[in-house]
């Protein structure tokens, strides 16, 4: 698979699969653990996460600026690798559950998602750049796309395994402490502590049956709520924070492959210094006019995508609640012996799961098109990307049409909540038609800018699409307000709508942004 790649391709997949790890390992438990720590409803929860995914894009560019500005790309990328280690060692250290002062530890939190973003923009675009500066020699160039295809499935191999680290760690540390996992525990425990135990009679009885439910052989017996709760919310958190323990692992192992392999990557400053202060060829300005028809082209494209992102990304935020809410979890426990996987949150493996096995298919299918003359245009295939996107949703719409609302949930006895509940493989449905739509946009989006952008604004572009990516990002907490104030149904149509308007603009594009493109 690596016999025609430079000599550093793998040491750069390596240490991204790395770093990637230990970042699925967090954006797999990071809104359920601000919820269950904090006791913030889903909405508010949002705005944080929002705020989060975004500044992981935004700061690309301010890393991009930084490595361009010092010419150290190889020292920008591995700084970055420390700073995320520092923000995981923020939010990993044990602190008392329900938390003293809101305000603070919720700040320091935050701090911590800052720290981690801000070295991720440091590190990923920078790495990014070094791998595609590899295949600027001749005798890898017609290998460029294969081997970002390699460097990508590497990160999703990281991302696949992730959950089941941070899942595992937070069930060991439950079962050291004699308790079993429930999803529903830790927000009826927030209410009844906020309460002061004057819950509705069906709150209170769900959380006794509950309680004598999660406690296990050894462990005293529930006759104190109060006590009770105090203690599965501090155990619980306490298990998520273990888990950001091993996202700091995860940085540790990313820094020494990179430090290993540092030698065999090549330095874009060079390349930069070589070329001197006179543009080549390349760099020869178009026209006013085709610079200005580019840009439109690229725009609009780059608003077609902000749809998508915000609906694809709602699989660490409104769908990890719908799972933690109306999945039963129950028939996906995986008991290893010493610890038993069970958890919304290990639903995050499976797109990465269909990205590494579905992109070979996906690559033949187009390999096969094009053999025959058919291939879809570039454009086209965004279209086809946010039509299958709108399936996606309208899948889950029908499957949540019975469903009662997030608000009504609370007054239900857990024998109608076990009742109600779907099957696991609604979700991995879900997964599988949004993981389609992403290979016919993620990837191929990169490669219609980097076609379209005038040769002079190709680094601006890039960070444009980053940008648009960011903007879908920041509307995340849309998705929130949605799922906790509408009926589910009315919540998934609303992103179905968005995506499958975006497809029809696409489609009625595409004869335009076929023509800009040659």
């Amino acid at each position: 698979m690596l016999k025609n790649h430079p000599k550093g391709l793998l040491g750069a997949a390596l240490s991204n699969m790395g770093e990637r790890f230990g970042f699925y390992i967090m954006m797999a438990i990071l809104t359920l653990f601000i919820s269950a720590k904090f006791g913030l409803s889903e909405t508010t929860t949002g705005y944080v996460y929002s705020i989060f995914y975004a500044s992981t894009y935004v700061l690309a560019l301010v890393g991009g600026l930084i490595a361009d500005r010092t010419r150290k790309y190889k020292a920008t990328v591995m700084t970055g690798i420390v700073l995320m280690a520092a923000g995981y060692l923020i939010i990993a250290i044990p602190t008392p559950t329900p938390v003293p002062d809101t305000a603070l530890y919720l700040t320091l939190t935050c701090i911590g998602l800052f720290v981690i973003a801000f070295g991720n923009g440091l590190f990923k675009g920078n790495l990014q750049a070094i791998v595609g500066q590899m295949y600027d020699e001749p005798q890898y160039t017609k290998y460029r796309d294969s081997g970002f295809q390699i460097f990508y499935m590497f990160i999703n191999v990281g991302g696949f395994f992730a959950p089941f680290i941070a899942v595992g760690l937070r069930n060991w540390w439950l079962s050291v402490n004699n308790f079993d996992y429930n999803a529903a525990l830790p927000e009826l425990c927030h209410r009844y502590l906020g309460q002061g135990g004057a819950i509705d009679a069906t709150g209170l009885a769900n959380l006794q049956r509950y309680a004598g439910e999660v406690t296990l052989n050894g462990g005293a017996a529930a006759t104190d709520l109060t006590a009770f709760c105090n203690q599965y919310l501090d155990v619980f958190n306490r298990g998520f924070q273990y888990a950001f323990m091993a996202a700091i692992g995860a940085m540790l192992i990313s820094l020494i492959i990179y430090l290993c392999n540092k030698n065999k990557f090549p330095d874009p400053a060079q390349k930069k210094a070589a070329a001197g202060a006179r543009p080549g060829r390349d760099d020869v300005r178009m026209a006013a006019a085709e610079v200005r028809q580019r840009i439109w082209a690229l725009f609009a494209v780059f608003g077609i995508v902000i749809f998508f992102w915000f609906s694809f990304h709602q699989n660490g935020y409104s769908l990890t609640y719908f799972a933690r809410d109306y999945i039963n979890l129950d028939v996906i426990s995986i008991n290893l012996g010493i610890v038993t996987l069970k958890g919304a949150e290990l639903f995050q493996s499976v797109n990465p799961f269909f990205v590494v096995t579905l992109t070979p298919l996906i690559m033949w299918i187009f390999g096969a098109l094009r053999a025959r003359g058919r291939e879809p245009s570039t454009p086209r295939k965004i279209g086809i990307g946010m039509g299958i996107a709108a399936l996606a949703y309208i899948f889950l719409l029908l499957c949540s049409t019975a469903l009662p609302a997030k608000e009504a949930l609370a007054g239900m006895t857990s024998d109608a909540l076990g009742a109600m509940r779907l099957t696991p493989w609604v979700m991995v449905g879900i997964y599988f038609i949004l993981t389609v739509a992403e290979l016919f946009i993620s990837p191929l989006g990169l490669s219609f800018v980097s076609k379209v952008a005038p040769p002079h604004l190709q680094g601006l572009m890039q960070g444009c699409w980053l940008a648009a990516t960011a903007t879908g990002n920041i509307l995340l907490f849309i998705g929130g307000i949605l799922y906790t104030t509408v009926p589910l149904w009315a919540c998934w149509l609303v992103f179905a709508a968005a995506c499958g308007l975006s497809m029809l603009v696409m489609i009625s594009m595409v004869a335009w942004l076929e023509k800009v493109a040659k």
